[in-house]
């Protein structure tokens, strides 16, 4: 019985593993790649900063246009972005919900929350 229940846990892995690399193998074959983007090129570094910052162009263009990930710009302009959010003091506090509204309940209770 164990043996069976092995073989089929074996067999579902062996099937997984058949179909991921199919999908990898026809991705590849239509041009995609796999893995990281590619980080931005240390010679670009200084365009890209001076773009964002005085250019006024957005992270997810910047991206676009040098094929990278818009982790790999935010990292390159990370020291120009603000370190903190403006915080309007006049604005009015977020509502908080009542504890009793908020309970989670456990899916072996059949008692409705009060």
């Amino acid at each position: 019985m164990v043996q069976t229940l092995a073989a089929a846990g074996e067999l579902r892995r062996d099937l997984q593993r058949e179909l991921t690399y199919d999908g990898l193998r026809a991705a590849e074959a239509k041009g995609n790649k796999g893995g990281r983007r590619p980080a931005i090129p240390a010679d670009k570094t200084d365009h890209v900063r001076t773009s964002s910052h005085l250019g006024g162009q957005s992270i997810p263009s910047l991206a676009r246009e040098y094929a990278v990930s818009r982790g790999a710009v935010r990292t390159a302009v990370a020291d120009l972005l603000p370190d903190y959010t403006v915080v309007d003091l006049n604005a009015p506090a977020p509502e908080l919900l009542a504890p009793s509204i908020c309970r989670a309940r456990s899916p072996t209770s059949y008692a409705r929350p009060t």
